[in-house]
């Protein structure tokens, strides 16, 4: 248990400060070091006994702030259980650290229990792996565990050659793995100073330029950056935005300041109108937001794109149109000449939201459009805001209108996967307070177990979450495709049969159903008011939505602002 303590003491003089724990015995030196390290207040520790849900748990709270978590597990398929979060966190560009437990050598490849090959499990999704000591890490001396400490996370935090990422510690434990209250207090505090590892130097060539004084667009795509470096972002955005005087195409997931200038609202329905030369420079910011039209109209462009990501190299331009500098738009910006001139107006436009709220108003049955439109003005301003990446994220993005500015909207399509989604908002709300989570049913229901976060015995702790879901009787992104089959309810919708409001009052989680959207205003104020995760229910036709869809993206194509 010595070795446990040593290595995550190490951890603690990096910089973690949160650790979720599976059960497990093989990991027992690693949980009992983890308990004496948060009794001293060195540590936060959270338990949770599904580690696929932990390991989401922990991307959550990681992505809050931009600091790595930690999750510790036993061995064997526990690891397995982290691999659709590591590949998250690797697309997503967030840091993560996973730390497991395994047998040593002597019982490798000769048939002993909950041995398996689990070095390779999370390989090609981690940006580091490293290995203790095959007979087991109580072998290793101090220094080397403070070594390991210090490369694991400076690899985590993107402090490697790559951007931030899930890194992987497989560590090894011989037996005896627990240890008596007598030889814990005989434990002592063995971390050494940090071991200095010089910070590989990254190349990055100059910055390609852009023409301020030529015609331009900017879209701005999902922030992956970390979230201490966001305000950086904002201010290089805004300096262009004001030098340029070009429009701005926002994904609501763009971590735009709420005084961002030049936004286009409801933008993906009047791309043709934009008025702009074929020639026309584009500045794309991060991957594309999720829409089908914005990529046929860049498929179309003729001018220059150039694709700025904040420190990943790997290619993001899907329609191999652009270039690419991957030192971030605050670096981008420092490098580039002749910015001294005086701003230009503003030239955002919101000619369509009066025109949709007309559509969409506040009364009657609930469907998904009017919710993505109502719920940003409906909810306090500055709440964080957690979209499923499904349709909520597209709902948001087109019918959402200059209320989504007042938010700071996450969600996580790296892999655009609805893995963990109810784990994830519950770490985004453990550690920024108060959080709105939009959800479809079946990404709820696939990540139940989130709702252990909320049941758990630190229930006095729970995150203040609410979590709007809006069910529509099954996979409704389905019914936006035009997929014809006679089985598409059972092949493609998958409609389920959960009660979800029983589901989560077992989890001790209270719940509402509202009937109608004029009870929307009435409801969001009781969940906010319970500060812990609530759940409102919202019923919709999927059928009915998607075409309310079809019909409004035709009237938008001839509606006109009037003079």
């Amino acid at each position: 248990m010595q070795a446990a303590l040593t290595l995550l003491e190490a951890l603690c003089l990096q910089g973690l400060k949160q650790l979720v724990l599976c059960p497990g015995s093989r990991s027992g030196p690693l949980a009992t070091a983890a308990g004496m390290l948060a009794s001293q207040a060195k540590l936060q520790l959270v338990t949770a006994i599904d580690e696929r849900s932990a390991a989401f748990l922990a991307l959550g709270m990681a992505t809050a702030h931009g600091r790595a978590v930690a999750v510790v597990t036993t061995s064997g398929t526990a690891v397995a259980n982290l691999l659709p979060a590591a590949v998250e966190a690797d697309r997503s560009c967030q840091p993560l650290l996973l730390l497991t437990a395994d047998r040593p050598a002597r019982l490798k490849n000769c048939g002993a229990n909950q041995t398996v090959n689990q070095e390779s499990f999370l390989l090609s999704a981690c940006r580091w792996f490293a290995s203790g000591a095959a007979d087991g890490v109580h072998t290793q001396a101090s220094n080397a565990l403070n070594a390991l400490a210090v490369q694991a996370w400076q690899q985590a935090q993107g402090a490697g050659t790559g951007p931030p990422g899930a890194v992987h510690l497989n560590l090894p434990f011989e037996e005896p793995l627990h240890t008596t209250l007598e030889q814990q207090q005989q434990l002592v505090s063995a971390a050494l100073p940090p071991t200095a590892f010089p910070e590989p130097s990254r190349e990055i060539a100059p910055a390609p330029r852009l023409d301020p004084e030529r015609p331009g667009v900017v879209i701005a795509g999902p922030w992956r950056g970390l979230s201490p470096a966001a305000e950086a972002f904002q201010q290089a955005l805004h300096r262009w935005l004001n030098l340029s005087g070009w429009p701005l195409l926002a994904d609501p997931l763009a971590a735009l300041a709420p005084d961002c200038p030049n936004r286009i609202e409801h933008w993906e329905l009047q791309l043709d109108r934009l008025n702009l030369p074929h020639d026309a420079q584009v500045l794309r910011l991060g991957p594309m937001p999720a829409s089908r039209r914005l990529e046929a109209w860049l498929q179309r462009h003729q001018g220059p794109q150039l694709v700025i990501t904040e420190g990943d190299s790997r290619p993001l331009d899907p329609l191999q149109v652009a270039s690419q500098w991957s030192g971030g738009m605050a670096a981008w910006i420092a490098q580039q000449l002749g910015l001294d001139k005086q701003s230009k107006p503003s030239v955002g436009t919101d000619d369509l939201s009066a025109w949709i709220e007309a559509q969409l108003p506040l009364r009657g049955a609930v469907n998904e459009p009017a919710l993505a439109h109502w719920l940003p003005q409906l909810l306090p301003e500055r709440l964080p805001v957690m979209l499923a990446a499904s349709s909520p994220v597209r709902d948001w993005l087109t019918w959402g209108g200059p209320a989504c500015g007042r938010h700071r909207c996450f969600s996580f399509r790296g892999a655009s996967g609805i893995d963990g989604t109810l784990s994830l908002a519950m770490g985004l709300a453990a550690n920024l307070g108060p959080l709105a989570l939009v959800s479809g049913d079946l990404a709820l229901l696939h990540d139940s177990n989130g709702w252990l976060h909320a049941s758990s015995a630190a229930a006095a702790a729970a995150p203040p979450l609410l979590v709007l879901l809006i069910d529509n009787g099954g996979g409704g992104i389905f019914q936006q495709l035009p997929i014809a089959t006679p089985g598409f309810e059972s092949l493609f919708a998958m409609p389920q049969q959960v009660d979800p409001l029983a589901l989560a009052a077992a989890h001790g989680v209270p719940g509402r159903q509202v009937a109608c959207l004029e009870d929307l205003q009435e409801a969001l104020a009781w969940g906010l008011s319970q500060h812990r995760p609530v759940l409102l229910r919202l019923c919709s036709d999927r059928g009915r939505d998607a075409a309310l869809r079809q019909q409004l993206r035709a009237a938008a194509q001839n509606e006109r602002t009037e003079p």
